[in-house]
């Protein structure tokens, strides 16, 4: 019976007695049970019983009664009989010519290897090792040779595990090359295990007060700089040297994206490597590990690149450039081979080029791209968003850097992709702001920077180099994308005609359905930008062409990417869509201001819904602006209305002045609102809806009117809406011409001569069924868009 069993026992007779023991000392045993016990000393190493980790009396009485002494191995026997399994396993597949068998305990043979020669027992390379790895070097070549002359071929899995070990192998005998060789030169002097000297037996434990004191005396003797830092999860750190500098390089990149690494610590490693290195070639090869592992660091983490890290990423990415500017003997390209240097440094020769793989262009589009999710995040109503705002200069400098060393050695892929960049970074802004950017990225940058296609500072002349260059690229979306950023340019820029014109002609309303969200958001903007451009000019019904579509349709935010507005119809959204539509959102100082855009709509429509309305008469149903007629339906039916309080309030007060001939209450209404004060050139504009109120109102009034008078004066209805004569003039003939309203000019006695004319059956009944006409095709262009709605949603 096991002793702590039996001490147990005993403890329990004597609780009467003593309480407070619990154990039984050794001097408690008896002289039977010591010799036993010092027997089994003598069979394996003494341990202690109240050790963590020690094995239990349970199972060693049930190793006695299985009539079997239970064998205690040490980490290192157990990893060389793992070892030896793992070879036994190859040298079967090897028989069998089976490839995933080898393959997979192959992997698990260097991982033994990897965790034995590693650590602070590290052994030296199993000799076994090498001589497996080069037999199936021997085996790989001749399996080759083999599937070159052989009609049947071998499995899809037996071969990608060969052409996967073709890999590994190619990796491990660089890493082994001087040991692959030895063995070569001769295996079995290769092969041949040194003796080894016999251990001494080993002394019989002390007790545990001598041990004790043994090891304080011995840690006490010993060199306190001798111990070794040990890191996150037990590993070991060591301090980076320049002797082993691609050593250490190489296990940094080795480690990054596995599952239990530590970013930060390998970002720490790579500042310290970084400091370290010498030559153009070192300091290239860790600015490109150092600036990935950047971008690493808040993977899943934040919805942002912390500000720290994107501005160490900054100045990184500025040090790598002008070190490729300054040593033209080095080159990153995105379409070259992986540059193997051995682990050694490299030193180009006179005239020779190194070409190293990598994309300057992808860590400008990710910096680019932080930048823009950290602009999503932060509040715009904050100084933070201020701050923020202040380092796109330098975010832009780097930009056009960037184009000059991709035109430098004629990368026309990344040129436009740098060139959308710098674009949609501009096309948005007005001219004194272009103006202002490209001043700072040139005081930023040195003065040995240039490019062959901007030759130009002047801002309309900089957004032409950059579309017309992107016009000539075979890539759909660069070139779409470009013509829309230019539209919208020339929009903003009061330049209507021109910008519509080159909508018109390249017929993208045509295929816009059909692009991704983001070029839909973009050709969103430019309609809705040139509906503003329009409306500036006085243009009021192409103005109100441009805006109905996008404000007609009740989603405003959402085709704007300014916003994410509730789903319709209880449509139930998933976190994935919700993500990816927070992701599409504009920065908040590219915004459109969506109460502006509202409040033009409605003038537009006022403007043209109350004379129609007023030529109609009061049951006709058909209308030009549904939105604005439901509002003002919804308005009517109120059974008290107070003073207007927000934009549209202003405007239904405005509508039904201007529907009973009120023009100057029309007016004052439309003149309160405040938005109009958001505009550039504010006194024109009001001058403009002024002067439109006025016509609209003469218009309305003739219409409305027209069936009570005989006559008209023109220098009557020239002071009652204060316009010219000539002006009173030209409004009526076109009515006339336009065949509105049944008149004619007296040129002698400057007056209007109305025509009393009831309209036949047959023109009653043509009326009718004309507008019965346009309201089906009206909701069936309707029908054919919500269905084109419906397939964006489910795609």
């Amino acid at each position: 019976m096991s002793r702590f069993f039996r001490s147990a026992s005993d403890s329990e007779s004597e609780t009467d007695t003593s309480d407070n023991e619990s154990f039984i000392s050794d001097e408690e045993l008896s002289s039977e049970e010591e010799s036993d016990f010092e027997e089994e000393q003598d069979d394996q190493p003494q341990k202690s019983r109240f050790l963590k980790g020690a094995e239990s009396d349970s199972d060693e009485e049930s190793d006695e009664e299985f009539g079997r002494k239970r064998q205690v191995k040490s980490q290192k026997d157990k990893r060389l009989e793992e070892m030896q399994n793992s070879i036994k396993a190859i040298e079967n597949g090897q028989k069998n010519k089976d490839w995933t068998l080898i393959a997979n305990e192959y992997e698990k043979l260097s991982s033994y290897v990897a965790k034995a020669t590693q650590g602070f027992n590290e052994i030296a390379v199993p000799k076994g090792y090498i001589k497996v790895t080069v037999e199936l070097q021997d085996l790989l070549q001749e399996t080759l040779q083999k599937e070159k002359s052989a009609k049947k071929k071998m499995s899809a899995g037996n071969n990608k595990a060969m052409n996967s070990m073709r890999q590994k192998l190619r990796k491990v005998s660089k890493e082994y090359d001087q040991l692959i060789q030895s063995y070569n030169k001769d295996p079995e002097q290769f092969m041949e295990e040194p003796e080894e000297e016999e251990e001494a037996p080993a002394p019989r434990a002390a007790s545990p007060s001598v041990a004790h004191a043994t090891a304080t005396a011995s840690v006490a003797a010993e060199d306190l700089d001798s111990f070794t830092s040990v890191g996150r999860g037990g590993r070991t750190v060591v301090e980076p040297t320049r002797k082993e500098f691609f050593v250490r390089l190489k296990e940094v990149l080795e480690a990054r994206g596995k599952k239990n690494t530590n970013r930060e610590e390998q970002t720490a490693i790579l500042e310290e490597l970084l400091e370290l290195a010498t030559s153009p070639f070192q300091k290239i090869t860790v600015l490109l590990a150092l600036i990935s592992s950047r971008f690493d660091i808040n993977l899943g983490n934040v919805a942002y690149m912390p500000l720290k890290a994107w501005k160490a990423a900054e100045k990184e990415l500025n040090q790598l450039l002008q070190i490729l500017e300054t040593n033209k003997q080095f080159v990153i390209r995105e379409d070259v081979e992986e540059y193997e240097y051995n682990d050694k440094d490299v030193k180009p020769a006179e005239g020779e080029i190194i070409k190293i793989r990598g994309s300057i262009i992808s860590f400008v589009e990710r910096l680019d791209d932080e930048f823009t999710k950290s602009l999503q995040n932060i509040d715009p109503h904050t100084t933070d968003y201020i701050d923020r705002l202040r380092d796109e200069p330098s975010l832009y400098a780097i930009l056009v850097r960037a184009q000059a060393y991709a035109e430098m050695y004629n990368m026309e892929d990344a040129v436009a992709r740098v060139v959308i960049r710098r674009l949609e970074h501009l096309y948005f802004k007005p001219e004194q702001v272009i103006r202002s950017t490209e001043r700072i990225a040139k005081e930023l940058l040195p003065k040995y920077i240039s490019s062959k296609i901007i030759t130009t500072e002047e801002p309309s002349q900089l957004i032409h180099q950059l579309c017309a260059y992107l016009y000539n690229q075979p890539t759909s979306i660069f070139r779409t994308r470009a013509m829309l950023c230019h539209i919208y340019h020339f929009a903003l820029h009061k330049k209507f005609h021109t910008a519509r014109d080159m909508l018109l002609m390249s017929h993208l309303q045509e295929t816009i359905h059909q692009a991704d969200i983001a070029t839909q958001i973009l050709y969103n903007r430019a309609m809705v930008q040139i509906g503003l451009c329009a409306f500036r000019e006085g243009l009021v019904k192409e103005a109100h062409a441009s805006l109905q579509e996008i404000q007609g349709s009740g989603r405003v935010k959402e085709l704007l990417a300014q916003g994410v507005q509730a789903s319709r119809y209880g449509q139930q959204s998933t976190p994935e869509s919700d993500q990816l539509e927070k992701q599409r959102q504009l920065p908040f100082h590219m915004h459109i201001n969506l109460e502006l855009l509202e409040c033009v709509f409605l003038t537009c429509s006022m403007l043209l819904e109350i004379p129609a309305q007023a030529q109609a008469g009061p049951n006709n149903k058909k209308f030009i602006s549904r939105p604005f007629r439901r509002l003002l339906d919804y308005n009517e039916r109120q059974a008290f209305t107070g003073p207007p309080e927000n934009t549209r309030d202003h405007i239904m007060s405005a509508a039904k002045a201007l529907a009973s001939g009120e023009w100057e209450r029309a007016k004052d209404y439309i003149l309160a609102i405040k938005i109009w004060d958001l505009m550039t050139e504010t006194q024109q504009i009001k001058d403009m809806l002024v002067r439109k109120i006025q016509e609209e109102g003469l218009r309305t009034y003739l219409f409305t009117y027209a069936s009570y008078y005989s006559t008209l004066g023109l220098s009557q209805l020239s002071t009652m809406f204060d316009l010219p004569v000539s002006r009173v003039s030209a409004i009526i003939a076109k009515i006339i011409w336009n065949e509105e309203l049944a008149a004619s000019l007296d040129q002698v006695s400057q007056c209007v001569v109305l025509h009393q004319v009831e309209p036949s059956r047959l023109q009653v009944l043509a009326v009718q069924f004309a507008e019965k006409a346009a309201n089906l095709v009206d909701q069936n262009e309707r029908l054919s868009t919500a269905g084109r709605d419906t397939v964006k949603v489910h795609n």
